[in-house]
């Protein structure tokens, strides 16, 4: 069985989805930039997995000639990956008048351009391979704007165009793509996020529930092992992704009605 690579790979989806890889008999890639969280990830998967490999990568995924260095690497030891997941990312709520433009950058750094450089860097050897299945995660706020996402957002829409295109031109190497819409998510990111997400955010985005990172993994290696391109966990994101065209409308004024009342 060919491993299974992971950026962002030391928490939440990333982590989860790697120990579940590593349950079904998977060696495993794991890359994200905290050297430690990495070391107790690998420990992590393998109490429950002893029978796998576990290989580690300290790298900053938008830093694009070190993260091809650290692919090339895994490979190196592993092989070339069946599955490769690019999970890294970060999500700082805010409004776009308050926040600094470094921040827009960093989001398109490590949402976007991280994952295309992960996704560049295994492509080549998967199309020798002439196999391989890529996974992707978006959000539920690349289906229509959501206020207090105006840094956030942007790099996952980026990424869902990324995927489209991908879908169609990988397909005759044999690659596929699967595209990711997870709900919130019990996460230290979703942790993280809510230090900074205006009260109007907040009521926008809740009513969804909280999924599990297992979960959210599970549904997203169940529909790479299908080569389904879309996975929306949920109702709420099933929904979104079925009928964005036709509720966007509704939710834009769900929205402006939350903001004038958090406005009084």
């Amino acid at each position: 069985m060919k491993p299974g690579f992971v950026t962002g790979g030391s928490s939440g989806i990333g982590l989860a989805a790697a120990r579940l890889m590593a349950e079904s008999g998977r060696d495993i890639a794991l890359f994200a930039r905290d050297e430690k969280r990495l070391a107790d990830a690998k420990q992590d998967i393998l109490f429950a997995s002893p029978g796998v490999t576990v290989c580690t990568y300290p790298v900053d995924v938008s830093d694009r000639v070190a993260i091809f260095q650290a692919v090339d690497a895994a490979i190196a030891e592993l092989g070339t990956p069946g599955l490769a997941i690019a999970s890294a990312g970060i999500a700082t709520p805010g409004l776009f008048t308050e926040q600094p433009l470094d921040l827009h950058e960093e989001h398109m750094a490590i949402n976007y351009f991280g994952a295309l450089y992960f996704t560049h860097a295994v492509t080549g050897p998967m199309k020798t391979a002439e196999a391989g299945q890529i996974g992707l995660i978006s959000s539920g706020a690349a289906f229509f704007g959501i206020y207090g996402y105006g840094a956030y957002a942007p790099s996952k829409f980026a990424l869902r165009g990324l995927a489209e295109v991908l879908q169609v031109e990988l397909d005759p190497m044999g690659i596929g793509i699967t595209l990711c819409y997870p709900p919130d998510t019990d996460t230290p990111q979703f942790v993280a996020e809510k230090r900074t997400k205006p009260r109007a955010t907040q009521k926008i985005t809740e009513g969804g529930g909280l999924w599990s990172a297992d979960g959210v993994a599970k549904a997203l290696l169940d529909g790479m092992e299908r080569n389904q391109f879309i996975v929306a966990p949920g109702v709420q994101m099933k929904a979104l992704n079925r009928l964005t065209s036709l509720i966007a409308p509704v939710l834009r004024w769900h929205q402006r009605r939350i903001i004038r009342k958090e406005a009084l």
